[in-house]
């Protein structure tokens, strides 16, 4: 799934990336303002109404001369890329499943986190969610990688309460990226977003070809791939306009419930160039 060439790819795209690409979501957000802050930046002169704890008393040992740190304002994000790993997501009536076709686009966000030097991780849920601890650096990187190459697509989603259980984790200002196919109930997915506020989030749906194309046809079987569920359907014309329909309406109220969160979604499908899809995402 992982492969040398991609990675190769990946990182002929981050360098495009920085060229075109204002980094309005991803980047070095620091930004330089008097006051308390998490980097020490310099020093300057005592004045009146500043605040006495900050003056540095090493230097005015060296100087006799009064003066305070300046700080640096953290201003980074974490980025928090959370996958669904549900056996809906293993589906692929092509060569590539959708969580491997999920993880790659979730991998060029931790790749471009890794660059810019910003606190990532990657986590997956399905029937429990798996949820590990943000960090800086090409280590964080490649232990990704290592997860992504043996996780499978198993067990029953769990959404609700695996995003519910995520948001009382995240102790910073974040960047929250869900990548899923969302076939969930619209008002659950409404009431898990609700949950993330003042994070800047993403939706990213991951379709097969089949879910988004509809090119099956005649007297058919279909297996729930997490209940097991069999059941009968002939489909025809009439049968796909009706398909069609109602996934456009739930996609639709997917849109929208994004935007009410100042969120942006998108959906691809798994037969899309996987670098269209992920510099889409990127660009904006």
């Amino acid at each position: 799934m992982i492969e040398d060439d991609f990675l190769k790819h990946l990182d002929r795209m981050s360098l495009l990336i920085q060229k075109r690409i204002s980094s309005n979501y991803i980047g070095e957000r620091r930004s330089f303002h008097t006051g308390k802050g998490n980097l020490f930046k310099d020093h300057r002169i005592y004045s009146s109404g500043d605040d006495f704890r900050d003056i540095d008393w090493k230097v005015y040992g060296r100087t006799d001369k009064l003066h305070v740190k300046k700080y640096e304002e953290d201003k980074s994000l974490t980025v928090h890329i959370i996958i669904d790993s549900s056996k809906s997501m293993g589906y692929a009536s092509g060569k590539v499943e959708k969580f491997d076709y999920a993880s790659m686009i979730g991998l060029a966000f931790a790749y471009m986190a890794m660059k810019k030097n910003e606190k990532f991780v990657l986590s997956t849920f399905s029937d429990s969610l798996e949820m590990f601890t943000p960090r800086r650096g090409k280590r964080q990187f490649v232990k990704v990688i290592d997860y992504l190459k043996t996780k499978e697509a198993k067990g029953k989603s769990n959404f609700e309460e695996s995003l519910v259980g995520y948001v009382k984790k995240i102790g910073s200002r974040s960047m929250i990226i869900v990548i899923s196919d969302f076939f969930y109930d619209i008002k659950e997915i409404e009431r898990s977003l609700g949950r993330f506020k003042n994070c800047e989030i993403k939706l990213i749906q991951v379709l097969d070809e089949v879910e988004q194309k509809m090119n099956l046809k005649g007297d058919l079987k279909l297996r729930d791939l997490e209940t097991s569920e069999v059941v009968r359907a002939f489909m025809d014309n009439v049968a796909k306009k009706v398909y069609f329909k109602r996934k456009d309406e739930h996609n639709a109220k997917l849109k929208w419930i994004a935007g009410s969160f100042g969120a942006g979604f998108y959906s691809f499908s798994t037969d899309q160039p996987i670098f269209d899809s992920i510099y889409e995402v990127l660009r904006n």
